[in-house]
């Protein structure tokens, strides 16, 4: 039993050397990950930054879309008497001519 002891102290100090070293390791750099996460979390990619307007010019044009509908069956409204329709119709042009400078114009190829 007592030469067991020695050589089993001898494995456990040189495992936990290894345990205590990677240990060592992961304090030492702990810092410049969580900075390096912190700083992929504050900024926005190129792409990603694309991404977004994509998204907002779709959106912009999706409502400008469902405003010339809109301003459309208005106008067949005020055409056949409806004064509401004629006001509404007012009020969507406004908002169709707000809406449209934000939307890009794609050129024709030549």
């Amino acid at each position: 039993m007592r030469r067991i002891a020695p050589a089993f102290a001898v494995c456990a100090a040189l495992s936990l050397s290894g345990c205590l070293a990677k240990t060592a390791l992961d304090v030492v750099t702990a810092p410049v990950k969580i900075a390096s996460k912190a700083v992929d979390l504050a900024t926005t990619s190129q792409s990603e930054a694309d991404e977004k307007r994509g998204r907002e010019l779709r959106k912009r044009e999706e409502q400008l879309g469902k405003l010339d509908r809109q301003r459309e069956k208005l106008a067949r409204e005020c055409d056949d008497g409806n004064n509401s329709a004629c006001r509404d119709l007012v009020d969507v042009e406004e908002e169709i001519r707000l809406l449209v400078p934000t939307v890009p114009v794609e050129r024709q190829p030549r």
